[in-house]
């Protein structure tokens, strides 16, 4: 795994740390007291390569988060550990790296969210947003799941469902990813 520079962004990895990365794993960013648990796929190689959540450049996590009132200012991936002081939290459905999500089957995402709901249990967020309708779909059995609240619960616990803010996802733009979010903000009270 690549280590911070002094100023304290992480640097580009290499195609051979990428390479390495695949089937990594990170930590997920848990604590007491959670209003969200978020819930990605599964990390990318970038991600993997540098131990944070949504590291790839393009991937419109941390702006959405910001822009939708989660978070007072824009949060770096290298931040991630400054998530439960604001009542956030980040998790995966499956937790090794992949180059595209695609690359992860049916099996794996249903373990996943039996994963999840053992996460659930445990730290007893106010509400569980999982990052990807497609994935959430296959996870939970779901197939006609929208995004949005979900009618099922996961541990007593609200399910919501967030687009994927890969770059790769062209249906949602940044203002389109950061109105969702704020949905899901706006129903916490």
């Amino acid at each position: 795994m690549i280590d911070f520079c002094s100023h304290g962004r992480v640097p580009r990895p290499t195609r051979a740390e990428l390479a390495a990365a695949n089937d990594r794993t990170i930590a997920d960013v848990l604590g007491p007291g959670l209003e969200v648990l978020f819930c990605g796929i599964n990390p990318s190689l970038y991600s993997g390569a540098t131990g944070h959540h949504f590291a790839r450049p393009g991937n419109r996590f941390w702006p959405a988060l910001h822009l939708s009132g989660f978070t007072p200012r824009l949060l770096a991936p290298h931040e991630q550990h400054l998530l439960p002081d604001h009542g956030l939290g980040i998790t995966n459905l499956v937790a090794r790296a992949t180059a595209r999500a695609d690359e992860l089957d049916d099996h794996e995402l249903k373990v996943g969210g039996d994963r999840l709901r053992g996460l659930v249990a445990e730290y007893a967020p106010k509400v569980v947003a999982v990052v990807g309708i497609t994935a959430y779909r296959t996870a939970f059995t779901a197939p006609k799941a929208v995004v949005g609240p979900q009618a099922e619960l996961v541990e007593s616990v609200r399910v919501w469902v967030l687009p994927n803010p890969s770059g790769l996802n062209a249906h949602y733009q940044l203002d389109d990813l950061a109105a969702e979010f704020g949905h899901l903000r706006a129903s916490l009270g």
